[in-house]
């Protein structure tokens, strides 16, 4: 055992603790999906040939989540996406778990499922066995295909000539040299395999040429390092008298918050029913989309274009996390459950991890007239998950703070996709990080859903600019400078994009609910990380994620606009999603409404992002902006941390 591990400790749910249903929001159990399967496999719509994209909770109406009390019975249903092995198409199904029937079916004939975890490894055999690529790699110098490691890319929608009425995936190869080490520093560049996966053929070979396969090595895994720094001094971090969060089924309290914490296969971390000492802020929050735009248009990587939400699922690749090494702390694990292809349960053990962390300075201040100084220090308590799509991780991060704000943080890790180049001839689209390896420009572009309730359901979306006064009778020494609010009350009016020259940030407020000045409480929107596509708007790529082209968009509440992109993502046309939601521009004033907010990473690719990229990190706040009456933590009693010591590290 470490000595991580013996200075950190967790909890993990055991089946019998997650067997029961506590909360009308929490995801459904092992034993809740086991049915679901049974009641459709009973009249399957694609009789044999039927497989399961998702099945997850059916969330109820908000009132029924208002009205809720522990011991009052619990309706339970579910929404559930199959597919056909055979034919293009999904359908939507509604399955009511207490009477044991299907209770809605949709249709979607034109409609692709998103590419399942279960898929990778056969369709890297399928296209290792092709013998066009098999040729390809000989005309590189591999013979050994057992070398070869081929990623699934989702194919996008280009109009390519015998791609129509498909269900494709396109493919990237590298090469392993020898066991463990990392093939991402052998690419084979300019070989693609297009695969159908209703047929598993492989319907085309794209060869842009040969160039030599790069075989200098960059490994990171420790059987490789030959050296290692001097180990440094261990923190720990110790809670002697135990956390201070408690968890009841998916319910949680901590301080004065309060939430439910779901997941699924397709969103990963869900957040519902948020409330601070009591008061309502969000009614559910996730991240539901994610687009990867790769700036390169050589060879097949004009492609590029990955929804990993909507194209997989990033629950679905969610990491059964490590104590001591992903997780610091005092830590409490929660397993989630989800589906496998036919029905089954899959579970993911430790998928999320809950602990508190230490998060500095609060508030200070010193009276230089007295000498008196009063300090209190911050805390947050962190709910998070690790997900790995093919070369990336994504590390998400819900941060709930003290003083009532909330915090998503993303962080990206894990290995740049790479390309082969001549070596030292990289182009203009990439940076080499080795002798005829580069990583391409790529952004990645993040969309949050927030379902506000600001003090209750009845909300609206403000707008703020700070503009300088003119210089004249009323700013006769130039420094005056005001903000200015606009209430936009439509949803074609609110679909913005963020102002760096007028400072603009954005708003939730309920106008119904006032602080003690008389004016509307409100959480603002901190809009830290807005970024600027680059894909054209009309491009292919550009048509499908549409959604990207402004940093928030706001919708008048519908339970079936989930995600911005459209419901099924693989092969979309770009209907669906935010960009159609709005041209009904309803009103979103005094009303049930939902934020969306649009940011992200702009990634020039650095040499010090290989072998393995150091996480980067991307996010929001949603602050209080007059919710309260004052500083809502005031009241924090005053403490000194009496385990904390001097470190006498100055040498005399």
């Amino acid at each position: 055992m470490s000595l991580a591990d013996e200075t950190t400790c967790c909890h993990a749910t055991t089946k019998a603790e997650a067997a029961s249903v506590t909360h009308p929001l929490q995801a459904l159990t092992p034993a809740e999906i086991t049915r679901v399967a049974a009641i459709v496999n009973a009249d399957p719509p694609y009789g044999v040939d039927t497989r399961f994209e998702t099945i997850e909770l059916l969330e109820p109406e908000k009132s029924v989540v208002r009205a809720f009390k522990p011991g009052i019975p619990i309706a339970r249903q579910a929404r559930v996406s199959v597919f056909s092995t055979t034919a293009i198409g999904v359908t939507r199904l509604f399955v009511s778990l207490d009477s044991g029937a299907i209770i809605s079916r949709k249709e979607f004939p034109q409609a692709r499922p998103m590419i399942q975890l279960e898929q990778f490894l056969a369709i890297e055999g399928h296209v290792r066995a092709n013998p066009e690529f098999i040729a390809g790699c000989a005309r590189r110098g591999i013979t050994d295909m057992s070398t070869v490691c081929v990623d699934p890319w989702s194919a996008g929608n280009f109009s390519i000539p015998g791609e129509e009425g498909r269900h494709l995936c396109h493919t990237f190869a590298w090469q392993r040299l020898r066991e463990n080490e990392n093939f991402y520093a052998h690419p084979i560049e300019g070989l693609n395999a297009v695969i159908d996966l209703k047929t598993w053929e492989i319907i085309r070979v794209d060869d842009y040429g040969a160039i030599p396969v790069p075989t200098k090595e960059a490994n990171y895994e420790k059987e490789f390092t030959k050296t290692t720094r001097k180990p440094m001094k261990p923190i720990d971090v110790v809670q002697p008298e135990g956390v201070n969060f408690k968890i009841e089924g998916s319910a949680l309290s901590w301080d004065k918050w309060s939430f439910v914490i779901g997941f699924n296969a397709r969103e990963s971390l869900t957040l519902h029913d948020v409330k601070y000492d009591g008061r309502p802020i969000l009614h559910r929050a996730s991240l539901v989309e994610m687009v990867v735009p790769y700036g390169s248009p050589v060879n097949g990587h004009f492609r590029k274009n990955v929804f990993d939400i909507g194209e997989y699922g990033i629950g679905k690749l969610a990491n059964s996390l490590k104590l001591g090494c992903d997780c610091l702390g005092v830590i409490e694990y929660l397993d989630v459950h989800l589906n496998t292809m036919n029905g089954d349960v899959m579970t993911i053990e430790k998928a999320i991890c809950i602990h508190e962390e230490d998060s500095g300075l609060l508030w200070k201040h010193w009276d230089f007239r007295t000498d008196r100084a009063e300090i209190r220090r911050a805390r947050k308590l962190v709910v998070s998950t690790i997900c790995t799509v093919g070369n990336y991780e994504y590390a998400l991060y819900w941060y709930f703070h003290i003083d009532g704000a909330i915090e998503f943080e993303m962080k990206a890790t894990g290995i740049i996709n790479t390309a082969g180049c001549v070596p030292g001839q990289p182009g203009k689209y990439a940076r080499e990080v080795l002798p005829g390896v580069v990583g391409q420009i790529h952004q990645h572009i993040f969309c949050a859903r927030l379902d506000t309730a600001i003090d209750g359901d009845q909300n609206s979306f403000v707008e703020c600019n700070t503009y300088a006064e003119p210089e004249g009778p009323d700013n006769p020494y130039g420094n005056a400078f005001y903000e200015s609010e606009t209430v936009l009350d439509t949803e074609l009016k609110a679909a913005r994009r963020a102002d760096a020259a007028s400072q603009r940030y954005w708003k939730v407020v309920n106008p119904n609910k006032t602080n003690y000045t008389g004016a509307p409480v409100s959480y603002k929107l901190e809009a830290m990380n807005c970024v600027t596509p680059f894909i054209g708007p009309n491009s292919p790529s550009g048509k499908r994620s549409s959604f990207i082209q402004n940093h928030v968009w706001v919708t008048a509440f519908n339970p079936d606009e989930r995600f911005p992109g459209g419901d099924y993502m693989n092969h979309s046309d770009g209907a669906g999603g935010l960009a159609d939601f709005i041209k009904q521009d309803r009103p979103i004033k005094n009303t049930d409404i939902v934020l969306w907010h649009v940011f992200g990473l702009h990634h020039p690719v650095r040499i010090e992002d290989f072998p393995v990229q150091p996480c980067i990190s991307t996010g929001f706040k949603l602050v209080p902006h007059g919710f309260f009456d004052g500083n809502p933590c005031i009241d924090l009693p005053a403490e000194v941390n009496e385990a904390s010591c001097c470190a006498n590290a100055v040498i005399t």
